[in-house]
């Protein structure tokens, strides 16, 4: 196995497959970042077994500069390896593995050598059949993760309340997380007719997708399938488990009639809440009171 790449673009798309790599895995392989080199592309693989991110660079794209000399595939530490890219001396690099996983990196006065482990021993990504998708602009669903993760729990002793409940019906996607304390609901309408979906998304999960997707109205097609939900934008594709379990019936905590409404600016809401909230203290269950 042997190319060589510019190293800004290859960083660019390592930092994103990184995302889902994690060194509290039970499984040593997988603290690795898999490597495979074909005769067109280069494709980067990552997963801690709950998230897995695959991102493929072409020979077409033009600012990777990537030229492929022998085909191969190979799986490296990814944190170690990680620094080593973030700290060569030029804009290029090339890596050749040899017979024995030896890795040598590259890149101007700079070489290093690598062990690496044998990709066939890395766990196959999973498979996602359903020929029904749903496409998005990116950041519309980029903005309804991050206005429904907040409201997801972080304590482990609810799982089911540790997600974001995702359901699609009648043309609409409805997005939902509670802790039991606060809600945050987000409803958008669909342009096309799509199946029925009832599903339970960590909120985990969706926070790293949403630092990894665009600003921008690209396209991002979302696959579900029976406990893995598939999420695939410009060369990147986004594996995700699927939490198991009822969500709880969140449709009645939402009154639907109120004695008292109030229209305010948003901008100067919020800084009214965070002068009041200097004074406040956790110690006291961090309230902030509105009269």
């Amino acid at each position: 196995m042997k190319f060589a790449i510019k190293r800004t673009a290859f960083l660019q798309q390592l930092n994103n497959v990184q995302r889902a790599i994690s060194t509290k895995t039970t499984i040593p392989i997988l603290t690795g970042l898999k490597l495979e080199l074909t005769a067109d592309k280069l494709t980067l693989t990552g997963s801690d077994a709950d998230i897995s991110i695959q991102t493929v660079i072409s020979t077409e794209d033009e600012n990777a500069q990537l030229e492929i000399s022998q085909p191969g595939s190979v799986v490296l530490p990814a944190r170690f390896f990680s620094e080593i890219i973030k700290k060569l001396p030029t804009d290029n690099f090339s890596l050749e593995v040899n017979e024995n996983l030896q890795t040598t990196i590259l890149s101007g006065p700079a070489s290093f050598t690598v062990n690496g482990l044998d990709a066939v021993e890395y766990p196959h990504l999973p498979e996602v059949e359903s020929s029904q998708q749903l496409t998005l602009p990116a950041d519309l669903f980029k903005k309804v993760i991050n206005q429904t993760t907040i409201a997801a729990s972080d304590q482990e002793s609810r799982p089911i309340l540790t997600g974001v409940h995702l359901m699609i019906d009648q043309q609409q996607l409805t997005a939902v997380a509670t802790d039991s304390h606060r809600l945050s609901q987000r409803k958008i309408p669909l342009e096309n007719e799509t199946a029925a979906y009832d599903i339970i998304v960590p909120s985990r999960s969706l926070t790293e997708l949403a630092r990894m997707l665009p600003d921008s109205t690209a396209k991002i097609e979302l696959r579900i399938s029976e406990n893995q939900i598939l999420c695939s934008f410009s060369q990147t594709v986004f594996y995700s488990r699927l939490l198991e379990g009822n969500y709880p019936d969140t449709t009645q905590l939402i009154p639907q009639t109120s004695e008292t409404e109030l229209e305010v600016n948003a901008v100067e809401f919020l800084a009214a809440i965070e002068r009041a909230s200097l004074l406040s203290h956790e110690g006291n269950y961090n309230i902030v009171k509105l009269s």
